[in-house]
């Protein structure tokens, strides 16, 4: 049904719908329902069921006539490929409200992200826990990046820190950059980077909002 190969890199449109897929069909597997077509698929979350077709071609996922894709496996295979079968330690480097309340989602952990360490330069949390969590000074970063291997970094500085506190992470060996502040900071070839602004996504509503008034 797939090339079991976690090498293959697919449009980010692509990869960005993927996680939909998943959503619906565990859904439909916790319902007990063994088929699904990507007709359905389409109905449910609004995405044409060619788009859907291609995007599982992607991974040679393909259904069988008139029964379309096997829940079970469709699940299983979406959730190896996206990696959320897999644990990925994590630090979190601002551990204000934002970075807190990361902390405290479990569900995080659902989906493979395991944050096993914070840091902030607040004398008021350094030396706490969060969720058992605990928190240290940012400069002590790549000490413990060397004691606990962590390979995601989750930014939640305020925006006239985050360029520092990326060139920290990136420094003490990080992997990955997982972006919660609405600076676009920059990262050395070869870290990943994805970016979360909420903001800009609360800017979008709200112009959208303006629009039909």
């Amino acid at each position: 049904m797939i090339d079991d190969s976690n090498n293959i890199i697919l449009p980010e449109p692509t990869l960005r719908r993927l996680p939909w897929y998943l959503a619906y069909i565990d859904i439909l597997k916790a319902n007990g329902v063994e088929t699904v077509s990507s007709t359905q698929i389409s109905k449910a979350i609004s995405v044409d069921s060619s788009q859907i077709a291609k995007d599982l071609s992607f991974l040679n996922i393909k259904g069988k006539t008139r029964i379309g894709y096997e829940v079970n496996t469709l699940s299983n295979v979406l959730s190896h490929f996206l990696g959320f079968k897999e644990i990925h330690n994590a630090f979190i480097v601002g551990v204000g409200s934002l970075g807190a309340a990361l902390i405290h989602d479990t569900g995080l952990s659902n989906y493979g992200l395991n944050i096993i360490a914070g840091f902030d330069i607040n004398p008021d949390i350094i030396g706490k826990k969060i969720c058992d969590v605990p928190i240290f000074n940012i400069d002590e970063m790549q000490h413990y990046q060397q004691k606990l291997n962590a390979s995601i970094g989750i930014l939640a500085v305020p925006a006239n820190q985050a360029q520092d506190a990326a060139d920290t992470m990136a420094a003490s060996g990080l992997k990955a950059i997982w972006n919660f502040t609405p600076y676009r900071i920059k990262v050395a070839e070869g870290i990943v980077m994805s970016n979360t602004s909420i903001y800009a996504h609360l800017a979008l509503i709200y112009n959208r909002l303006r629009a039909t008034t």
